[in-house]
């Protein structure tokens, strides 16, 4: 057994953490022009770019919860109790900033500078580069406990600092002096906000109340008051129109127009928990919002009046899913039900597939009579404890039923339009006080059983919604609470379990019984693989029992678990039954050998449990957490050696999986490339490397004469000199006109000889010196950066006659050389060899010792293409085979 633990599952990532209760932060790249919202989830935080709101990236972990979130330009500030910690990349750790008492619970960038305070009164500014305390200032929280911090625009070292007392003051950080405190408006700061305009401020209060406040004239421009608490969040926009939101901790957000100094519009219910943070982009008429409701939401104010609609969302759970199960045959979508009372898809390929289908409410057409004067929270149904999935018939009517707490009515949805069915189905002539407690959709997607916890099982069709009948004489099939039931495939036969210790099969159709089957103890609950008529059941003293529906007989008894057994899964070929426990284990039991095969502990006890119908990932759910933790299946992957566990193992924790980033979507922070991975400029010394540069600089070499020819501009005709006004004449008797000689500077030959300007060039003498040191880097550089017409100019200055000397030559060749013997550019070689023999092999010929040199290196290139010929024939080979052979 490995030491990590599980020797069958493996941690991969968890899915639907996106926000909790901790204010985001926004960053904005200006290479980029893209602004990132990050968000704090647990003990990490992750990056989402605005625009898409896809994760671009997931810092590391740190040792505690994250309480608050600052970031600038180069770094990202993330607190955990008393400790301070310094990404970069959104990812690394690179700075500790030690000192604080107590919890730290304010962040404020400032240039250089880093501002923190703590729940005891102190304030710290750090230099951000060395760590170092810049300066600490104390305040007793008793009169002036520090609840807000904000930097005034304009105001060099200044900071302006709110407290829960409601008083303001504002401090030179560089001077450590109060230069002005303000009285204040009797209600505790929650909030400081700088507004486009210099000098301006907004202030919320504990009360509900905002105020407009000019600091330097300390006046009060304007007020506005919300009747929903305290102030959680304050934003300006700056794009143009004078607008300011306010959050509250109900989840609405308030738009003031400050011209108006009214309310312009509100957003009730844009998140089901507190508005942990609103932001407006700089110059946009974009909002992006966080709430501890796990959501992060991007509103964009395009309405008619002023009012936004909802752009882009992220979300998962806003509390404990409770159920999952895999919808499709695929295995890419997982259905989650949670305490929130929401019915949520997570796709396990991309954030972008995911699907919310909302919260369940009242039948609006039964009950519209009853909805008048009810609040929005009555209207809402109550947490989904049951559901059953089937893809069978989704196009054409609803696919899904669920059962809710304290509910004898179950919903109906459908998955394909993201919202609640039309059907309540509920028993007639059903007993008072009765709950609809398991579920069941047939294979072919028609009818749904469901049963009930005073003993009923009714059975309905799904695409009217009508009642088919009931199991069991007096219309009760158990006496007792229903805990599972099961169809079979061909809708034969139909299995109940119920707290009276039974199990029964029925006919499906004439829904009579045909056998009953006492166990050991109360069954919890039932799980039937329909594929091999295999039958697990859940006992309420923690054993497992696996029933064969054909035999009808018990095939398998497991007992290990220390805890209520909360859920199970069938393999997709039955071989493998994973349940799960409130022992906190997750046990894997072999059909065939009826051994546990493999167990370990996790952190937290799992609720629920999901294998896909592909079998490669194990999906979970846990207890206080929000997200659906996937496993990899390594018999996928490879061999798994799985033997029996002993009955007195010891499983060995497990950590659950965290958040990957998708490729697509990852962040390259171009302002720090000095730290991107380089590779190796030689993988292997039998392989052969290629140069980067492109081929214009190395396969034209051979060509240069005739692209010169081609290239070489037509002479444009030139325009007849201008006859003089008077034609010069030679003096003598007979007249006769003077025709033009050549002056001795115009006969002389423009064309200098070589000789003149002969002198020797960098690339000369560091081929020189590389004779002696034996390293050949530096001149191959200086090649490398020169263009073809440069790199022809320097070959043929290595020959006497261009100004070099026959040693030269010979020093060439020695490099071509080590080249092909170091097996680097390879291309730039036989290249440089090419250029190299058209120029001098005529000299190089009548020269004994260049031909030695010139054999040598014939032997080492004829060796080095047969090994890459052997390759080449190879790969060709099997290439061929594939691609005509009969697999």
């Amino acid at each position: 057994m490995p030491a990590g633990g599980s020797s069958l599952f493996s941690g991969f990532r968890v899915l639907g953490l996106y926000s909790n209760h901790v204010p985001h932060a926004l960053r904005y790249h200006l290479k980029h022009r893209e602004s990132y919202v990050v968000t704090a989830v647990g003990r990490s935080f992750h990056t989402f770019n605005v625009n898409r709101l896809g994760i671009v990236a997931v810092s590391n972990s740190l040792p505690d919860e994250i309480t608050c979130l600052a970031a600038d330009r180069m770094l990202v500030f993330a607190a955990t109790r008393r400790l301070i910690s310094a990404f970069a990349r959104n990812k690394e750790v690179v700075m500790h900033y030690n000192g604080h008492e107590q919890e730290v619970r304010l962040l404020l960038p400032l240039g250089d500078q880093l501002i923190s305070a703590d729940s005891g009164g102190d304030v710290i500014v750090w230099d951000v580069q060395s760590g170092e305390v810049y300066l600490r200032l104390h305040f007793d929280p008793s009169t002036f406990d520090v609840s807000a911090m904000m930097h005034p625009s304009t105001y060099l070292n200044k900071v302006l600092l709110g407290s829960s007392q409601g008083a303001l003051q504002l401090w030179n950080i560089k001077t450590s002096k109060l230069l002005f405190t303000f009285a204040g408006w009797s209600a505790g700061v929650t909030v400081l906000q700088q507004s486009p305009a210099v000098d301006v401020v907004g202030v919320g209060t504990a009360t509900g109340r905002i105020i407009i406040h000019n600091i330097r004239l300390d006046e009060t421009l304007m007020s506005f008051t919300q009747d929903w608490g305290p102030i959680t969040s304050l934003s300006f926009r700056t794009d143009g129109p004078p607008i300011v939101a306010s959050g509250s901790p109900q989840g609405h957000i308030a738009f003031w127009d400050l011209e108006r100094h009214q309310l312009v519009t509100q957003h009730r219910h844009a998140h089901r928990t507190s508005i942990a943070g609103a932001t407006f982009l700089q110059g946009e008429p974009i909002l992006v919002t966080n709430g501890a409701d796990n959501a992060i939401k991007v509103w964009i104010f395009d309405q008619e009046g002023g009012g936004a609609r909802l752009l882009r969302i992220r979300q998962g759970h806003s509390a404990p899913p409770t159920t999952i199960h895999h919808h499709g045959n695929d295995g890419k979508n997982i259905l989650s039900a949670g305490q929130d009372g929401t019915l949520q898809s997570f796709s396990t390929v991309h954030e972008r597939f995911n699907k919310n289908l909302g919260h369940g409410s009242v039948n609006k057409k039964k009950e519209k009579k009853k909805k008048k004067g009810l609040t929005y929270e009555e209207l809402r149904l109550p947490a989904i404890t049951a559901f059953s999935s089937s893809v069978t018939r989704q196009s054409d009517w609803d696919g899904i039923v669920a059962c809710h707490r304290d509910r004898l009515a179950t919903t109906t949805w459908n998955y394909q339009r993201c919202t609640m069915g039309a059907h309540h189905l509920q028993p007639p002539g059903s007993r008072r006080g009765a709950i609809a407690t398991a579920v069941d959709i047939t294979s072919c997607g028609n009818f749904v059983v469901i049963g009930s916890s005073c003993g009923r099982v009714d059975v309905y069709n799904l695409q009217s919604g009508l009642h088919r009948g009931c199991y069991g004489d007096d219309e009760k099939a158990h006496n007792g609470v229903v805990r599972g039931i099961a169809t079979d495939t061909l809708n034969q036969l139909t299995l109940t379990t119920g707290s009276d210790w039974l199990l029964k099969f029925w006919r499906f159709k004439s829904k009579k019984l045909e056998e009953e089957m006492k166990l050991n103890a109360a069954p919890a609950s039932m799980k039937l693989h329909r594929e091999s008529g295999m039958l697990a059941l859940a006992l309420d003293d923690f054993t497992l029992v696996v029933v064969d529906i054909e035999t009808r007989r018990v095939v398998r008894k497991f007992a290990g678990h220390h805890g209520n057994i909360n859920d199970m899964t069938f393999s997709p070929d039955g071989r493998w039954l994973v349940t799960v426990a409130m022992d906190c284990t997750i046990r894997a039991w072999d059909l065939p050998s009826g051994s546990l095969v493999d167990c370990f502990l996790v952190a937290t006890a799992p609720v629920s449990v999901s294998l896909s119908p592909t079998g490669d990932f194990l999906a979970t759910t846990h207890v206080d957490s929000l997200g659906l933790y996937l496993w990899t299946n390594k018999s996928l992957c490879g061999p798994v050696g799985l033997r029996p566990l002993p009955a007195d193992y010891q499983p060995v924790v497990e950590t659950l999986p965290g958040v990957t980033v998708e490729e697509t979507e990852q962040e390259v922070n171009s302002e720090e490339e000095e730290d991107v991975y380089q590779s190796a400029e030689q993988l292997g010394a039998e392989l052969v490397t290629l140069s980067l540069l492109p081929e214009s600089r190395w396969k034209s070499l051979l060509h240069l004469d005739e692209i010169k020819k081609r290239n070489k501009p037509v002479a444009a005709p030139a325009a007849p000199a201008a006859a003089p006004f008077f034609l010069p004449t030679v003096p003598g008797l007979t007249p006769r006109f003077a025709t033009q000689t050549q002056t001795e500077h115009e006969t002389q030959s423009k064309v200098l000889n070589w000789g003149v300007l002969s002198q020797r060039s960098e690339f000369i003498c560091t081929l020189e010196s590389a004779l002696t040191t034996g390293s050949f880097d530096q001149p191959l550089r200086l090649l490398k950066d020169c263009g073809p017409a440069a790199l022809s100019v320097e070959l043929n200055s290595l020959a006497p006659e261009g100004g070099g000397a026959r040693e030269l030559l010979l020093v060439f060749i020695q490099m071509i050389d080590s080249m092909l013997a170091s097996g680097r550019d390879f291309d730039l070689a036989h290249a440089y060899l090419a250029l190299f023999l058209k120029l001098h092999l005529r000299s190089l010929s009548q020269d004994a010792t260049a031909m030695e040199a010139l054999n040598h290196l014939l032997s080492r290139l004829e060796k080095g293409w047969a090994e890459l010929q052997a390759s080449f024939d190879q790969s060709l080979c099997l290439l061929s085979y594939a691609k005509s052979a009969l697999l």
